[in-house]
């Protein structure tokens, strides 16, 4: 498709039609201070060895964390790729993370995500998934829509334990919708207290959502959980940010959860200035064509081969604008293959190796860093790969000496829960040698770096 432009002639054509002075005039309610009134600083045209050479040096500006010095955790994680994965989704038949409506040339996208919708599935323990989502908060977003959308009630439970950003899009996308979001505190627990999950629902309860692992790591009882919503009639949406962990864990449907969502980042993915990300969604299968996006099926072809198609596509391209279960318009087939390949590498046994690897680096993590006079654990809760501590000193310096130190960890908890400042999160994966975790513990051991 080739981009033309409009001319100066058109712009004003346009602009006459829906009756604005000029461009400017149609983003008035950005504000002032917000916009950009002045060109970018960047230097004109250059040839493209000078122009190599201009990104080079502003790159040289960036501060890198490594791998093994990352412990932040808090919903990216750090984890190995296999090199295979990057070269095989660079392939002409993968490398696109567009819908592929053409089924008779997009065989290989269409075959990956039909493997990575089994995958998510499984991991899940779900009966249908679909072909991937944004990234895990919009996926709980449209969950918790999807969920007032097939019972008809308006209002959801959601406990403090699901992580802030996550709970932050849900507020976004369900703010004009007439959705009730009640927040439920239970940060002060570490875990969800069933008792209290079911107080907080009624009649007009559409759905509680559970996080396991929750924001601070701990693992939730997500069958007790299920049983007290059972009175109200709630949907369960389970949500889960490191699916790593479900090389131990059971999914979520497993415990009776309704609708899960997940990011399926750790598989396949990587962190660069917050993404690429990707986003899981599988159902029960009484739900499934009340799901958004689209779903991959297996078929066969005129001369019996196996096929694979688009369906059960819900959206406004392809139908009526008003009966669209979302507005989900193109998916991450690019990062879903990557998380298809990755997960086929591990395997079964890989997963699992993986996910003993992390639980066992956490744990020496949270041993070593218990052994430093005045820190505490926040909480005595079985967690995974990530946990909550309690520093006698300055959260914030010492988490700023890290950085200029070249080490990533925290965040501080007080940042969304007050009352635990100078706490943080910490995690460790199977990256993490106890040659990596020693030197992070011996320089907040001593204060300062």
């Amino acid at each position: 498709m080739r981009y033309i432009p409009l001319s100066p002639q058109d712009k004003e054509k346009a602009l006459a039609t829906i009756g604005a002075s000029s461009v400017n005039q149609l983003f008035a309610d950005i504000p002032e201070a917000a916009r950009m009134n002045h060109p970018l600083q960047i230097p004109g045209p250059l040839p493209e060895m000078d122009l190599m050479d201009w990104f080079e040096t502003a790159a040289e500006k960036n501060t890198h964390a490594g791998p093994r010095k990352t412990f932040i955790g808090a919903g990216a994680y750090v984890h190995h790729v296999p090199v295979a994965v990057d070269h095989l989704i660079s392939r002409t038949e993968f490398f696109t993370c567009y819908t592929p409506y053409q089924p008779e040339v997009s065989q290989g996208t269409l075959a990956a995500i039909y493997e990575f919708q089994t995958y998510t599935a499984a991991l899940l323990g779900m009966e249908v998934a679909n072909a991937s989502m944004y990234d895990g908060p919009s996926a709980l977003a449209e969950a918790v829509i999807m969920a007032c959308r097939v019972t008809g009630r308006d209002k959801v439970v959601m406990p403090d334990l699901v992580h802030p950003h996550w709970r932050q899009v849900v507020q976004t996308y369900t703010q004009h919708l007439g959705i009730d979001i009640i927040l439920a505190p239970m940060a002060s627990d570490g875990v969800c207290d069933p008792e209290k999950l079911a107080a907080a629902m009624d009649q007009r309860t559409a759905a509680v959502v559970v996080q396991s692992p929750n924001f601070f790591g701990h693992v939730e009882d997500m069958a007790a959980i299920n049983k007290a919503r059972e009175e109200s009639g709630a949907l369960l949406i389970g949500a889960v940010a490191e699916p790593m962990a479900l090389g131990l864990l059971q999914g979520p449907g497993a415990s009776g959860a309704d609708i899960c969502v997940a990011e399926g980042r750790s598989f396949g993915g990587s962190l660069g200035f917050g993404g690429p990300a990707l986003g899981m969604f599988a159902v029960q299968n009484s739900l499934a064509r009340k799901m958004p996006g689209r779903l991959v099926g297996k078929t066969k072809d005129t001369k019996g081969q196996d096929g694979y198609t688009l369906t059960l596509s819900t959206r406004e391209q392809h139908i009526r604008r008003e009966k669209a279960t979302s507005n989900i318009c193109s998916n991450q087939a690019l990062m879903a293959t990557a998380a298809a390949i990755h997960i086929s590498l591990l395997g079964q046994n890989g997963l699992r190796e993986t996910a003993l690897a992390n639980l066992a680096a956490s744990h020496y993590l949270a041993e070593k860093m218990t052994a430093i006079p005045g820190v505490k654990m926040a909480f005595d809760q079985p967690f995974f790969n990530e946990f909550a501590v309690t520093l006698p000193m300055d959260a914030q310096r010492i988490l700023g000496d890290l950085a200029s130190a070249g080490y990533l960890a925290g965040p501080n908890l007080g940042r969304w829960y007050p009352e635990m400042n100078n706490t943080i999160l910490l995690c460790a994966t199977e990256v993490h040698s106890k040659k990596n975790i020693d030197a992070l513990v011996a320089m907040i051991a001593k204060g300062t770096v």
